[in-house]
């Protein structure tokens, strides 16, 4: 979003929990591989899963007033040739004045706030353990990761992910998408979030709801923006699937 430093919002500390977990020991042997390699499983799984997602971001004046808000439905869904599409339910449609969504801010939505650490990306993070905490009633041992190099045009996630430690499922993950864009010419900023995850089907464990609420400090002016994206109606499709994104396919 263009118009820096991220401040943290204090809500989304307190809906972790607490900043930091109360308790740190040696971290499990391979941690970091062992959650790619459960995070690999539950990516594929979800590639074989429709469902709905809405994307709702909202700005404020000084004051705290709503000033304008983009919002946005779409289905992932399938073909009957089995190729993966998205399909607009309710159109992109925005009366933002304050700011305006980039590039980026699209691929985040896609790939950065729903992250999953996998076996593909894997070799781009490095890992820090933070110890254990209970969340939602889940023993999770805390592990904080970033990219170890930042490369022009790629997106990363950077924050914290909280792992079952009965079966390595990432519950929850708190971040942001970086890097942040400052140059002489331009700030394209972006905000903390939290996104929740729920178990599906008995087995997976799936992104059900991203929410930031956030002030990104341009040097124009603070800006307080908030983003909630839910990813509803879940259904296990079938087999694998070829999986592209692009415009619905033609009718006959």
């Amino acid at each position: 979003m263009k118009y820096g430093r991220i401040v943290r919002n204090i809500a989304l500390i307190v809906a972790s929990g607490s900043l930091f977990p109360l308790r740190a020991a040696e971290p499990p042997a391979g941690l970091l591989k062992k959650i790619a390699q459960r995070e690999t499983a539950n990516a594929q799984a979800r590639e074989n899963y429709t469902y709905r997602q809405s994307v709702t971001i909202q700005e404020f004046d000084d004051q705290g007033k709503i000033t304008g808000q983009y919002r946005e439905v779409r289905d992932i869904t399938f073909s009957p040739n089995r190729v993966r599409y998205e399909q607009v339910i309710e159109a992109a449609k925005s009366t933002l004045t304050r700011i305006k969504l980039t590039p980026e801010d699209f691929a985040d939505l896609r790939n950065v706030q729903p992250f999953l650490l996998t076996a593909d990306n894997l070799a781009l993070y490095e890992g820090q353990y933070k110890g254990e905490e209970t969340i939602d009633g889940q023993q999770c041992f805390v592990e904080y990761i970033r990219p170890k190099q930042i490369f022009p045009k790629v997106r990363f996630f950077e924050g914290t992910l909280w792992v079952r430690e009965s079966d390595l499922v990432v519950v929850r993950s708190e971040g942001q998408a970086v890097p942040q864009i400052e140059t002489t010419k331009e700030q394209n900023l972006f905000p903390h979030f939290t996104t929740m995850r729920r178990e599906i089907d008995g087995k997976w464990w799936f992104p059900v709801e991203t929410y930031a609420d956030d002030t990104l400090f341009f040097r124009d002016w603070p800006q307080r923006i908030r983003v909630e994206i839910r990813y509803m109606n879940y259904k296990r499709f079938g087999a694998e699937s070829t999986i592209t994104f692009g415009d619905e396919p033609q009718k006959p």
